[in-house]
């Protein structure tokens, strides 16, 4: 899977409290710079994200998709609040992918 459809998921779970946080905002930039996405990528996954996507696709290798919840998981903590909404959409992707979303409580 490339960078680019997984720092969408990183978008919609940034977007799920229908809110960007300063906090999320900088996790995003970094990571959008990290993996060499362009400010139209930027623009277009939070296009993408804002629109209420509905469907979402998902790591093919377990490796990936492990550390995509841990991407999804630093981004929904990065604010030091974690909304009904983010745990729902980490613990839907989480069973999505076939992984236990463990430990989301605490």
């Amino acid at each position: 899977m490339d960078r680019f459809e997984m720092f969408k998921i990183l978008m919609v779970m940034a977007a799920a409290d229908g809110r960007f946080s300063t906090e999320e905002t900088e996790v995003l930039a970094r990571r959008s710079h990290l993996w060499g996405l362009s400010d139209a990528q930027f623009t277009q996954a939070f296009e993408f994200a804002k629109g209420g996507a509905t469907e979402l696709k998902f790591p093919d290798h377990e490796k990936d998709r492990k550390r995509l919840l841990q991407d999804l998981r630093d981004l929904m903590l990065a604010d030091g609040e974690l909304a009904p909404n983010e745990k729902k959409l980490y613990t839907l992707v989480a069973a999505a992918m076939g992984l236990a979303a463990d430990g989301i409580d605490e």
